[in-house]
């Protein structure tokens, strides 16, 4: 019964310390920038991105095409729960789409989204405007469009 105790209550301690945040990909927000404008973030502030090469969710369902080394240089943003939308973004715009190794993928407006494995934390979008594996990177605009 003590050693039950003494369990529950480090865990209470490293839930309330922070080292277990959640899902990044569970809630979308936004940032700002001088240059880009507007653009959607995860909880933690990591900076989202599109794929012009993907198949965009209009009119039919969307696809990534990003898998192997373009996941690696650009991770998917895999849902986990319920994903959620803070102030500024639009509930309807956010879906999922199914990859082909099963996970799946946050979408917004359509797009499958991403992260940027060199961007560096919160206010880091070093990812814009790169064109690689086929397509051009943006950021995610909050009506979910490249951003500028």
């Amino acid at each position: 019964m003590i050693s039950r105790a003494i369990s529950a209550a480090l865990v209470g301690v490293w839930l309330a310390s922070g080292a277990w945040a959640g899902p990044a990909g569970s809630r979308l927000v936004t940032a700002q920038s001088r240059t880009h404008g507007a653009y959607l973030v995860d909880a933690t502030g990591r900076a989202l991105y599109l794929f012009t090469a993907d198949q965009r969710a209009e009119p039919g369902p969307a696809a990534s095409r990003c898998h192997d080394a373009c996941a690696q240089a650009w991770p998917p943003v895999i849902a986990a729960g319920n994903p959620e939308v803070g102030a500024h973004l639009q509930a309807r715009l956010l879906g999922a789409v199914q990859r082909r190794d099963g996970s799946r993928q946050l979408t917004y407006g359509g797009w499958p989204l991403y992260y940027h494995a060199q961007d560096r934390g919160p206010g880091s979008a070093t990812g814009h405007g790169l064109k690689a594996f086929g397509g051009e990177w943006s950021l995610v605009s909050p009506s979910g469009s490249r951003a500028r």
